[in-house]
């Protein structure tokens, strides 16, 4: 992280007498590129194997998605954050003064990247080492629970967009326009992060409910998961809202009605994202594997819990019980 980070920054010093990076696209645009080039990288640094095998044997769709999603789309979407945080948080704003915040989005976004490329890559190493995982965190997973248990995914998701929603426009005109997104942003991110807790537990899809799992666990555990993923993802996707607002739709003023689409947008996405990690979560006890909790707790790595829907079902009908198996939030 720290060796990417200085080559951003000596990137960045290279480009700015060339490149108009007082201008937020081209920060942006230039920001993707570096993170992307630090994701293949660090992905090959964390996978132990020379480029163009370690390419080779993943495929093409797959270095597709890590230099896409994990490489330019999260750099950007971490710029973006940096840039709605300078602003909300100090009143540093990237219009205004332009160098240092582009220095910094650039700078983070980078060793940041560089931090989630490697793990994945480490986990493809011990994959190829002869510890197998039975899933890779892009998405696959995802979508097959979403198609599978449409309703009850479609149920946790509105309702978290719905609460967050309500309550947005409930708390807009609390403060002076000027502390506005920073108020905002306090609620939004608490109750997305304590929606997130309990669509966790709802996607267990224990027999006592998600109410009587929840008064089971232990309130360091349950501090630990509110605080991580709950509030730092809620406050993550807030802020890179916010930022695609104010820096690429070049809103001067972010109306109620905004407010309230932002803020269900993000209650929305975390309810899901709970319910995704408490359904794997639930597969993960079943199958009886043991994951470690920083991979647990990781975001790109998630994913990396169990097989499909149909291996789940011939693996418990050939050993004829459901192994469960406490592991930390």
């Amino acid at each position: 992280m720290l060796f990417s980070g200085l080559v951003a920054f000596g990137v960045y010093r290279a480009l700015k007498p060339v490149v108009p990076l007082d201008h937020p696209l081209v920060m942006l645009g230039v920001s993707g590129f570096i993170s992307t080039v630090t994701a293949a990288w660090a992905y090959r640094v964390g996978r132990g194997e020379v480029a163009t095998r370690a390419w080779r044997e993943d495929g093409v769709r797959r270095a597709t998605w890590l230099l896409g999603w994990v490489g330019f789309v999260y750099g950007v979407q971490l710029s973006l954050l940096v840039l709605a945080l300078l602003r909300i948080v100090v009143g540093y704003d990237f219009f205004a003064h332009p160098d240092g915040p582009a220095m910094m989005a650039i700078i983070i976004a980078c060793t940041s990247v560089a931090r989630d490329a490697f793990e994945i890559g480490h986990v493809r190493r011990l994959e190829q080492n002869g510890k197998p995982f039975p899933t890779f965190p892009d998405g696959t997973q995802l979508r097959l629970l979403i198609r599978e248990n449409a309703e009850r995914v479609g149920w946790w998701t509105v309702v978290g967009a719905f609460a967050c929603t309500v309550l947005a426009l409930a708390g807009a005109g609390v403060v002076d326009a000027e502390r506005t997104l920073l108020w905002q942003l306090i609620l939004v991110t608490a109750a997305a992060g304590s929606l997130a807790v309990v669509a966790y537990f709802g996607g267990q899809q224990r027999s006592g409910g998600w109410l009587q799992s929840l008064s089971e666990t232990a309130w360091n555990e349950l501090f630990k998961f509110w605080w991580w993923p709950g509030l730092t993802f809620a406050a993550t996707y807030y802020l890179a809202v916010i930022g695609v607002g104010i820096y690429l739709l070049r809103l001067e003023t972010i109306g109620r009605p905004t407010l309230g689409l932002m803020a269900g947008g993000v209650g929305g996405l975390m309810s899901l994202y709970g319910y995704y990690l408490g359904y794997r979560r639930s597969v993960e006890d079943r199958l009886a594997q043991t994951v470690p909790a920083s991979l647990l707790r990781c975001p790109f790595v998630m994913g990396i819990l169990s097989r499909s829907s149909r291996e789940l079902r011939s693996a418990d009908l050939a050993s004829g019980e459901s192994r469960g198996k406490s592991l930390e939030l």
